[in-house]
């Protein structure tokens, strides 16, 4: 698709995406869309008359984060999307008449958080990932929990805490039992890890007591970002009977500054894994729900290069995210434009394609090879972890940016 800027149909924000996501203009948080190397600041495209006709209420792009146009709701997106694309193909357009107000550089932007989340609930949608911790701690013979095939099961986790790209992490410190100790100790986690995961973008706020359907999913859905749920290993594995994860998940949470709409994807749907055995009325679906997104995660030591220890796809996932958002809400939770639904470590089904250390080593059996003729089996003080997820085919390619995060001691 040509456009003014010559952005290629092939680099990571081509005209085919234009994610949104939330820049510092001057201290101040302002919404943009990103095309190649620039960005498109929304306010100021919308004072240079970009957006009119549309009914857009250009208040929205005066808030510091994107809640307020979600808000206007799926139609108003698109339409923005649309009026963007058609500008950045005409070359008289308002959009490039008034470029040199509009544009900026993206690779010397300050990217923030593009949300308020107010909820964030983590699943465990990944039947590799679930079957290797299974395999790991519980029985090899028999991985699966026996509700694992029949709910995509979820925790609700800490939204306070979760960070954009760049946000260097504090190693949490927390209560571990060592082998062979009868009692607990303090102090950081010695079992550091990462989850490689994907969340979506909750679209459209629903009253207390109702519920979504799977064919009503995706109608709440503004978007998808890159999503690595941070975890420390020991911690865990003290602290998660009998209620499930808590310090070991909730210190932090790192999102790519940008997020993918669901237009964005469409044409890299794909069927999801077959079910087995049915499962029930609620969470049956039609079509195809799942999404080829291509996931990487690079280790680069302090001072060192970076060493890519795992490639999976998103495209493994055993759960939707119809089926996740219809299960979440079967029961009359609401959800609020905003809230952020992660899900759950994605692994493949090769040593390479799982989607955290503790699998990568297998529970601290193996080492983890890096270029530089080191080894990890989990992360170490001044290691950088770099999560990144594109779409790509024959004709266009749409990335979701990087999730960037640097440990610091304790």
């Amino acid at each position: 698709m040509s456009n003014w800027l010559n952005v290629s149909d092939h680099h990571d924000f081509s005209i085919h995406n234009l994610p949104f996501g939330v820049y510092s203009n001057n201290g101040v948080g302002t919404p943009c869309v990103a095309i190649g190397d620039s960005i498109i600041d929304l306010k100021a495209a919308a004072e240079a008359g970009v957006f009119d006709g549309l009914g857009v209420d250009a208040s929205v792009f005066d808030a510091p984060i994107l809640n307020p146009f979600i808000e206007t709701g799926k139609a108003m997106w698109s339409a923005v999307r649309s009026r963007l694309q058609e500008s950045l193909r005409d070359e008289s357009s308002a959009l490039s008449a008034s470029k040199s107000s509009i544009l900026r550089d993206r690779l010397t932007a300050e990217m923030l958080l593009p949300l308020h989340v107010g909820d964030y609930t983590d699943f465990y949608s990944s039947i590799e990932h679930a079957t290797n911790v299974g395999k790991m701690f519980r029985d090899p013979e028999n991985a699966l929990l026996p509700n694992w095939r029949h709910i995509p099961v979820g925790y609700h986790g800490r939204a306070s805490s979760i960070v954009v790209s760049g946000t260097d992490i504090k190693r949490p410190q927390g209560q571990t039992l060592p082998p062979d100790a009868k009692v607990p100790m303090f102090g950081p986690t010695k079992r550091l890890d990462f989850e490689l995961e994907m969340a979506f973008v909750v679209g459209k706020t629903t009253k207390l007591g109702s519920s979504i359907s799977t064919a009503e999913a995706e109608d709440h859905i503004f978007g998808m970002t890159v999503f690595n749920d941070w975890s420390a290993r020991d911690i865990q594995k003290w602290e998660y009977v009998p209620l499930g994860p808590f310090l070991a998940k909730n210190f932090a949470s790192t999102v790519s500054p940008w997020i993918v709409t669901m237009e964005a994807l469409e044409p890299f749907r794909c069927a999801s894994i077959k079910q087995d055995p049915e499962v029930l009325p609620y969470l049956q679906y039609e079509g195809d729900h799942n999404f080829d997104i291509n996931l990487q995660v690079d280790l680069t030591p302090e001072n060192g290069s970076a060493s890519t220890i795992c490639k999976s796809n998103f495209k493994y996932m055993y759960w939707n995210m119809a089926q996740q958002l219809a299960h979440h809400t079967v029961n009359g939770c609401n959800v609020n434009v905003g809230d952020m639904m992660a899900s759950g470590t994605i692994s493949g089904h090769e040593e390479d394609s799982f989607g955290s250390m503790l699998e990568l080593c297998w529970g601290g059996k193996k080492d983890i090879a890096l270029n530089n003729g080191d080894t990890r089996k989990f992360i170490l003080d001044g290691d950088t972890i770099t999560m990144k997820a594109h779409c790509e085919n024959e004709h266009f390619r749409v990335g979701f940016g990087e999730a960037v995060g640097k440990i610091l001691p304790s």
